[in-house]
């Protein structure tokens, strides 16, 4: 036996979310069985969790986008039992039983091997979010590097820096050496901030009301999880032949934007999917934040809860409420 996460859905109950006891004969046809150490909360769970977005597409389901654990046991050639793991996306916690768990069984090819310099703990204080993160900076330094943008040459924006993807994109974004700007709607957080490496904060507001369709230039590129207004705000005050990556939906699914920065400016809109990301991206996304993100930065915006607070945080982090990463310690 095992505990878990389940929701469930039926007429005469609705839409249910139990901490419960199951049998791991219970679990689906994977071909690796991991002993999850550690998982964690990210947006996508909170909608889970809470049912405000139909995320979850079967039923019932163990909710989880992210887990990392120890191999043991697998009928897949590339591991063996004893092997550190670690799982983001492929539709793990919606359409199969995720993370949020003492036990899973996946299929071996959506696994990446642990990278040498991380604990499950801190791959976990990472997840899917730190993970995004790096796939956005990633991109931003391919379109750099082609446009011949050096680190220093101008400032780069975060948008909704205080929750998870942008705590680990403003800390990436600085140990590479660019001058940050972090968006927020909390301003009291402006010294966790600049603790991560952010040269300037600035409220939320500033970019989420309706803006002009072309406005001042400032950034050379930006990390947008928000959407929205502030999605088409950044994208209006990019810089001549600037980047922007889109990887969240925080403020709206909508995009009130017009082609003028586009067109007249050469700003190129990059769309971050971390879900479905090939296998070799993963793993040079994994290698590239085990080799530059500081273990004490990623222990600053990090907090640790038992299981049986997982219900809780599903609210609080569509409310915007969690600050940073939130690991979740299974076994606890």
């Amino acid at each position: 036996m095992f505990k878990a996460w389940m929701i469930t859905r039926t007429d005469a109950e609705g839409y249910r979310c139990t901490l419960s006891d199951l049998d791991e004969s219970q679990l689906p046809a994977g071909d690796v069985t991991v002993q999850v150490e550690w998982s964690t909360v990210n947006y996508k769970d909170g909608l889970a969790l809470t049912g405000r977005s139909p995320v979850v597409r079967q039923f019932p389901m163990v909710p989880g986008i992210d887990l990392a654990g120890t191999v043991t046991a697998s009928r897949h050639p590339r591991w063996r039992e004893g092997d550190r793991v670690v799982l983001n996306g492929w539709g793990v916690g919606e359409t199969w039983w995720g993370g949020l768990a003492q036990k899973a069984c996946v299929q071996g090819d959506w696994l990446v091997a642990l990278p040498p310099g991380l604990t499950t703990r801190q791959a976990m204080a990472i997840g899917t979010a730190g993970y995004t993160a790096m796939l956005c900076v990633q991109t931003l330094q391919r379109h750099w590097a082609e446009a011949g943008v050096a680190p220093g040459s101008g400032e780069v924006l975060v948008t909704g820096a205080g929750g998870g993807v942008g705590s680990v994109a403003v800390a990436l974004l600085a140990a590479l050496g660019h001058t940050v700007v972090a968006s927020t709607g909390r301003p009291q957080e402006a010294d966790y901030l600049k603790a991560l490496g952010a040269a300037e904060v600035i409220e939320r507001q500033a970019l989420a009301a309706p803006g002009k369709p072309l406005q001042k230039e400032r950034w050379i590129g930006v990390v947008d999880a928000v959407g929205s207004h502030t999605l088409a705000n950044a994208c209006a005050s990019t810089r001549y032949g600037g980047a922007v990556t889109a990887c969240g939906l925080a403020q709206g699914m909508d995009l009130p934007a017009t082609v003028a920065p586009f067109i007249l400016r050469g700003v190129t809109l990059y769309g971050i999917d971390s879900v479905m990301a090939p296998m070799s991206r993963r793993e040079v996304a994994w290698a590239q934040l085990d080799a530059l993100l500081d273990r004490h930065r990623l222990e600053q915006m990090t907090r640790e809860v038992p299981m049986a607070e997982v219900a809780a945080l599903g609210s609080q982090i569509l409310a915007g409420q969690v600050r940073g990463r939130v690991v979740v310690n299974v076994n606890a």
